[in-house]
């Protein structure tokens, strides 16, 4: 099977770009989409997502409802992950692999009444739903792109789930993982979900795109009240290493097995029977290593690395960066790359170039 980042088509921007460039945010670019990259003030920012509650667009999504009969036999035998065993209102997060196991998609699924509900990235929309729909032979199902009609917001930190319910009734906490609910607050309505990056319950919304900025207005003013705020990119992105948590196409993607990426006890149903590229990840699993995985690193140098920097052990080749950010808990540039196994375990040194800075593999997530 083809790459689908290779014929990506241009994504779509927030629904919210024009609110934030009048409200002062500065936009960049995020998953390939116009996101906000801060508000101002991101050391502020990530202070919020670490302290009391951060404000998050996250635009970046693509929404794909499944119908039909043969809905949940039909996703179940291309995802990795275990669908026909969800319950309604619940979530499982998995893989679209090629056949020879390679990562085309990230992709989580909710069971809704009387249809599946997919959520994955706008950069690969296009491609990816052609992609599924070639999987579409005898089965009766039906796939509707529903990118159009939706947007998400989300609270995080160590907060978000009180304020969370003091707008919806409804606490993340008590909920599982990826677990959502049909609330509403001040009158829009949407589906909470619960997601718990980093451990903490955090809530995100999902509601008509057209009523997305009156919700972010309302969901601004009450972060506000608990000592929090909007936050960017860079906050997150620097959070987001500091938990160990990669991001698809940053930090995994068609170049990676699962294995590779460290996303096999999170993404993949062992027990659930066939699907595509299940030969591989079975394959990997009964050896027992794979040759690179992923790490997180501290690096000895004065600003982070950008992607792709090699990384040298020894005078050879031992990986490469994919993602980096300063990070305020250890004061110090951190960043996410693939090594070789030997040099995986936390302590392990490579160097950026012979003779230049050092990197050491860190364990996560970094309090």
């Amino acid at each position: 099977m083809s790459s689908l980042s290779n014929s990506a088509v241009a994504p779509l921007s927030t629904p919210l770009a024009a609110f934030h460039t009048k409200t002062g945010a500065r936009l960049g670019s995020w998953f390939g989409c116009s996101l906000p990259n801060d508000f101002g003030d991101w050391l502020a920012e990530y202070r919020s997502l670490h302290e009391s509650v951060a404000l998050l667009d996250k635009n970046y999504r693509a929404y794909l409802d499944f119908a039909g009969p043969d809905r949940v036999r039909y996703l179940n035998a291309i995802l990795t992950n275990n669908i026909k065993d969800l319950r309604e209102n619940h979530g499982t997060i998995s893989l679209f692999l090629s056949p020879q196991g390679r990562i085309l998609a990230e992709i989580e699924t909710q069971a809704h009444p009387e249809k599946l509900f997919c959520v994955s990235y706008a950069s690969i929309r296009e491609p990816l739903i052609a992609a599924l729909d070639k999987y579409i032979i005898m089965d009766d199902v039906t796939l509707t792109d529903r990118t159009d009609d939706f947007a998400s917001l989300a609270l995080e930190g160590p907060k978000a789930a009180l304020l969370a319910e003091e707008l919806t009734g409804v606490d993340p906490a008590d909920l599982a993982e990826l677990e959502t609910r049909v609330v509403s607050v001040q009158r829009i309505p949407c589906r909470l979900g619960k997601r718990s990056p980093g451990g903490a319950a955090s809530a995100e919304f999902l509601v008509d795109r057209s009523r997305a900025e009156a919700l972010w207005n309302i969901l601004f003013e009450a972060a506000r009240k608990h000592g929090g705020g909007p936050a960017g990119y860079q906050a997150l992105s620097a959070t987001r290493i500091e938990q160990g948590i990669p991001w698809y196409s940053y930090d995994f993607g068609e170049k990676q097995i699962p294995h590779e990426a460290g996303l096999q006890d999170s993404h993949i149903s062992y027990t659930k029977g066939c699907y595509t590229g299940q030969e591989i990840v079975e394959r990997v699993r009964s050896r027992g290593q794979v040759n690179r995985v992923r790490v997180t690193l501290k690096y000895d140098a004065p600003q982070p690395p950008a992607p792709g920097t090699a990384l040298f052990s020894e005078g050879k080749e031992a990986g490469h960066t994919t993602r980096s950010a300063f990070s305020p808990a250890l004061n110090a540039p951190i960043g996410m790359a693939y090594v070789r196994r030997e040099k995986s375990n936390p302590g392990s040194v490579v160097e950026l170039a012979e003779g230049a800075s050092q990197a050491t593999v860190l364990a996560t997530p970094i309090a």
